[in-house]
């Protein structure tokens, strides 16, 4: 059965939308799933409610699950995933952030496909994970970045971006080092993502990386690394 806070999410973004505008989101993102038509602001205003009531609180880690389960595979529009990763990421669920949702998150990497699915969970839900939970998650991370898919390998890359001083150098290091020759622009841009980020932090270690690999380094992910130093 259809959980009440899954059915109220989806009747409030049935109200709402701008048709002009939908057709122009899915042309914009090549998206094969439409849109309704919904802004992120939009998007976010009209959620808050709705996960902040109480009469909608979903109490059972497993239902909350099945819910999030049942918005992203159940959607017939984008913002429906949207807002299952919203769900996701509510500060009511906080604590049942933890290694037992790596499969949820597998899961949401693998079937969105996407960047603008697969950044948001990659670096707020699979990363603070990673770091609260090194070393259970760290062996997942590095499985991950030598996976067939490719959007997991993109996770794996970009796990650490907010990490700053917490960092694990040498798991930055394998991540990259594992997904140096794929051509993918997918994948050379998260390199360099996540090496500029880094280089926010310690500009030396990135530059000795950026040299070690010169020969192996693509262009583009040399570019973003070296972006503001």
């Amino acid at each position: 059965m259809t959980h009440p806070l899954v059915a109220t999410i989806r009747s409030t973004l049935a109200e709402h939308g701008d048709p002009d505008r939908a057709g122009a989101q899915q042309a914009y993102m090549k998206s094969t799933m439409p849109y309704r038509g919904i802004t992120s602001p939009e998007l976010k205003a009209l959620l808050r409610p709705v996960l902040a009531d109480p009469a909608l609180r979903i109490e059972d880690r497993e239902e909350w699950e099945e819910a999030v389960r049942d918005l992203w595979d159940g959607a017939a529009f984008r913002e429906d995933r949207y807002a299952a990763t919203a769900l996701t990421g509510h500060r009511a669920y906080r604590s049942w952030q933890d290694p037992e949702l790596l499969p949820l998150y597998r899961h949401l990497v693998v079937t969105g496909a996407w960047w603008d699915h697969v950044d948001e969970v990659a670096s707020n839900r699979v990363g603070p994970i990673l770091l609260s939970h090194n070393e259970t998650v760290e062996p997942v991370i590095r499985a991950w970045a030598a996976d067939d898919d490719l959007w997991l390998r993109r996770t794996a890359v970009i796990s650490q971006l907010t990490f700053k001083t917490n960092t694990d150098t040498d798991l930055l290091r394998e991540t990259i080092e594992a997904n140096l020759d794929d051509t993918s622009f997918w994948l050379r841009k998260a390199i360099g993502w996540a090496l500029r980020q880094y280089a926010r932090t310690d500009p030396d270690w990135v530059r000795a990386f950026v040299a070690e690999h010169e020969g192996r380094l693509s262009g583009l992910s040399r570019r973003e690394a070296l972006k503001h130093l």
